[in-house]
């Protein structure tokens, strides 16, 4: 995703795990937490993201993109 500025935005995942869930950034081979339940792997996320301004990714069971949201730099109006 690209901020107003041209920026590419910085994303924070939370991915399914055999053990349970993980807080992960793109291109990183390990998680920056993990957890029991996906609720608290959110709960960790929304507060990196929102600390780091950049857009909290995450994914269902299956893997796929459940819900996105960005916490700074959105561009106004948006597009589309």
């Amino acid at each position: 995703m690209e901020c107003s500025k041209g920026k590419t935005m910085k994303q924070i995942h939370v991915t399914p795990r055999p053990d349970g869930w993980a807080v992960k950034r793109p291109g990183t081979t390990r998680a920056s937490f993990k957890t029991t339940t996906q609720r608290e792997a959110i709960e960790r996320a929304r507060e990196i993201a929102r600390r780091e301004k950049s857009e909290l990714v995450v994914h269902g069971k299956d893997r796929k993109i459940r819900q996105k949201n960005s916490y700074g730099n959105d561009p106004y109006p948006p597009k589309g």
